[in-house]
């Protein structure tokens, strides 16, 4: 039976206060650490976390600095950038084994949560012994099919210059995103522009870390998903060291829902289950 236990009340290494929620089942045999999309809450993933319980995984659901319950928020003279998310997840990763640490560990994530639980594990190769992916991908421009990625640059430098000017990205306005530090922006698209991870004032390369990553991977593809084709999760991929791949792809019938982007985190039943069989 799912134990819904208040969130863990956690503070990171620079005083950054958030949540991190918690689906426990009895005696679970794995734990998993959620990162969820770029300026999506974490309580959104609660239907999937709910699921993933039921099959005996332990999950906790990380809160990105500056949304839902972090006691953040980015402006003009507020900011961060890559280097303290993984700061964060590294918080979380030490909450979770401290309350299941009996249990084997797997990180993952949604969109630009799967690209940081691969950079954390390119940080902590240790944190966990397994990484599961649910629409995420490079966000490469290069790794983009068609005509939509040669417009990929000058969106990435349109983005990066709002963030500057206007002190944060104002992402509820434009429809993507939260309102994301500008911080965060510039490591994106640097990363979308490059296709090399990069965080600013990290010494660690995470490129050539990335390369020593070699874990299980299971990895979720969504059909009908622009944001996070086949190719960019191939790229992303391609980064690592492992071999043990295992990918499928779900479309609407599959799903009961629309194979996009967002639309499984309300119908998650069907990706849970392939996970938790892997």
């Amino acid at each position: 039976m799912n134990t819904p236990s208040p969130p863990l009340a956690l503070v990171a290494g620079d005083g950054h206060r958030y949540e991190l929620i918690a689906r426990v089942p009895a005696s679970p045999q794995r734990s998993l650490l959620w990162l969820p999309a770029m300026g999506v809450p974490a309580r959104h993933y609660l239907p999937f976390a709910e699921r993933l319980a039921a099959h005996g995984v332990a999950v906790f659901l990380h809160e990105w600095r500056g949304i839902g319950s972090s006691g953040l928020r980015a402006g003009r003279h507020i900011d961060w950038g890559y280097r303290d998310l993984l700061d964060d997840i590294a918080c979380s990763e030490a909450a979770m084994h401290a309350a299941v640490p009996d249990a084997g560990r797997i990180i993952g994530g949604h969109s630009l949560g799967g690209q940081l639980a691969c950079c954390h594990l390119a940080c902590r190769p240790d944190a966990a012994q397994a990484l599961w992916l649910v629409a995420s991908g490079a966000p490469y421009w290069r790794a983009f099919p068609g005509p939509r990625a040669l417009a990929l640059p000058a969106l990435y430098r349109f983005m990066a210059w709002l963030s500057r000017v206007n002190g944060v990205l104002p992402g509820r306005r434009l429809g993507f995103g939260g309102n994301e530090a500008r911080g965060v922006i510039a490591d994106w698209t640097r990363s979308g522009l490059s296709g090399r991870y990069r965080a600013a004032g990290l010494d660690l390369d995470l490129d050539t870390a990335l390369h020593r990553v070699d874990v299980p991977v299971a990895a979720a593809v969504l059909a009908d998903d622009w944001l996070a084709p086949a190719s960019s999760l191939r790229y992303l991929l391609g980064k690592l060291a492992t071999s043990a791949l295992t990918v499928a792809t779900f479309d609407a019938q599959a799903l009961g829902i629309a194979a996009d982007h967002f639309a499984w985190m309300r119908q998650p039943d069907t990706v849970a289950d392939w996970l938790a069989q892997r």
